[in-house]
């Protein structure tokens, strides 16, 4: 559980209102977001949530300026990141946003140094001011004895380990992780997830994480379950609504019977 102080004594960071996505495609117009609006407090932990197809990506897309809303705002440290220009968004991202994917991109002509430096390189950092901040990162998550080693032969869990570095490397205000620990094993899901709760207590950032593991729904100051694009808010201490309690027992039980049968 966090250690923080309590969200009524902490400024608030994200703020999301009346927020629609709606794409359009040739057999016409798909809602995927209906009129959300929540709140993220600065040095906190939100988890996004809910079934798969439900909007999690989209919103994530939306919250890392990528991907501009149909209609609504969304202000992130006291900007609103869509009355920006396309390259006025992409230095806001690069400055204030780290993101951490579940599966890694790598420039695979870079080394692993390189790679995490090179969020730096596009802020138009020199490369040896940029190389020593890559180090430092590399150092943070304890990957600094392969900083000059090509990232494609590191284990699952070492390259997602490099890519929380290249996520911290620019100092950002805010930690964006897209299922970190989709793809690995128990041991190394933890050492991700304690780099994240690393990153909040001792740095002072703030994490949004998507998830499809409810284990870690107690760790988060803030839990945004998504069904259908509709976002249900729920803040540390308050009960969730009877329909997401349901969901998760039936996820819980499921997660039980196949334990079972192994």
């Amino acid at each position: 559980m966090s250690d923080n102080p309590p969200e009524r004594n902490r400024n608030i960071l994200i703020s999301v209102n009346k927020l629609n996505k709606t794409f359009a495609t040739k057999s016409g117009p798909v809602d995927v977001l209906f009129d959300n609006s929540f709140t993220v407090h600065e040095n906190s932990f939100a988890i996004i949530f809910g079934p798969s197809g439900s909007g999690k990506t989209t919103l994530l897309n939306v919250l890392s300026a990528l991907e501009p809303p149909t209609s609504g705002t969304v202000e992130i440290a006291n900007q609103d990141i869509y009355r920006l220009n396309a390259d006025q968004r992409a230095h806001f991202r690069a400055q204030t946003i780290g993101i951490v994917h579940q599966t890694d991109y790598w420039i695979k002509s870079l080394d692993v140094l390189e790679n995490v430096a090179l969020p730096l390189y596009l802020t138009g950092d020199n490369k040896a001011h940029a190389l020593k901040q890559a180090q430092h990162s590399l150092e943070e998550v304890g990957m600094a004895e392969f900083s000059r080693t090509q990232p494609t032969v590191l284990s699952g869990g070492q390259q997602q380990k490099v890519s929380m570095a290249r996520a911290l490397v620019a100092n950002p205000t805010l930690i964006l992780a897209d299922e970190p620990t989709g793809n690995l094993d128990s041991k190394n899901g933890q050492m991700i997830m304690d780099l994240l709760l690393k990153c909040q207590r001792e740095l002072k950032q703030t994490i949004i994480l998507v998830t499809h593991n409810i284990e870690y729904l107690p760790l988060s100051d803030t839990q945004l379950y998504i069904m259908d694009g509709r976002i249900t808010e729920t803040k540390r201490g308050q009960k969730m609504p009877e329909e997401i309690l349901k969901s998760l027992t039936t996820q819980i039980s499921e997660l039980t019977a196949m334990e079972k049968e192994k």
